[in-house]
């Protein structure tokens, strides 16, 4: 029961938000989507939110390995160009140029962050935006996607259903682990609180 009420919560919308700057000279779209939480605070900054949302755990290692065997023979970057993300410090400040976990920071305000990484079949964006409100947070998550020939449509293909279980699964994650928290001892959630997420 408390896996479908965690289900519930997480909306995947038709729409970019109007105030994402995700299509920021992005041109043609040939794929997107975008999902969104509310957290029971307003504690945590956008960089926090990205860092949590991106860290490494089990599943997601194993994911990343059956990615790195399908889009071998396409040339693409492979998990191994990533290392350097399984020492982030989940309390950075994520600036332009700079990797934020995984990817490659190309734009950002203080209530987004949007990230790429292009190769010669596709590009790709994803950005973590968040909207504070009183006593919570909305937490979005979107990706956007420009195919560059047949082969990175017919990638994509194949690694669309991992993406989408994959961003699903963090949120859910990011939703249980943060509102069970706030339940359990609100005066935790403190600015500036160092306490990790997915522990």
């Amino acid at each position: 029961m408390a896996f479908k009420n965690q289900k519930k919560k997480i909306s995947e919308l038709d729409q970019i938000p109007d105030s994402s700057i995700i299509l920021n000279g992005f041109g043609k779209v040939d794929y997107h989507d975008t999902y969104k939480i509310t957290i029971s605070t307003n504690k945590y900054s956008v960089d926090k939110i990205t860092s949590d949302l991106f860290k490494l755990t089990p599943l997601f290692k194993y994911l990343l390995k059956i990615r790195d065997y399908i889009i071998k023979p396409f040339g693409i970057k492979t998990s191994d160009e990533f290392k350097e993300a399984f020492k982030t410090d989940v309390e950075a400040h994520y600036s332009i140029g700079s990797k934020a976990v995984f990817f490659t920071v190309i734009d950002r305000n203080e209530k987004e962050i949007v990230m790429a990484e292009n190769d010669k079949h596709l590009n790709f964006k994803t950005s973590v935006m968040i909207e504070k409100k009183e006593k919570s947070t909305d937490v979005y998550q979107t990706t956007i996607v420009q195919y560059n020939n047949f082969f990175g449509r017919f990638y994509f293909f194949f690694v669309k259903p991992f993406h989408r279980f994959l961003i699903k699964k963090d949120l859910k994650n990011m939703l249980r682990k943060i509102n069970d928290l706030w339940r359990h001892n609100p005066f935790s959630l403190k600015i500036g609180s160092v306490c990790s997420l997915t522990k």
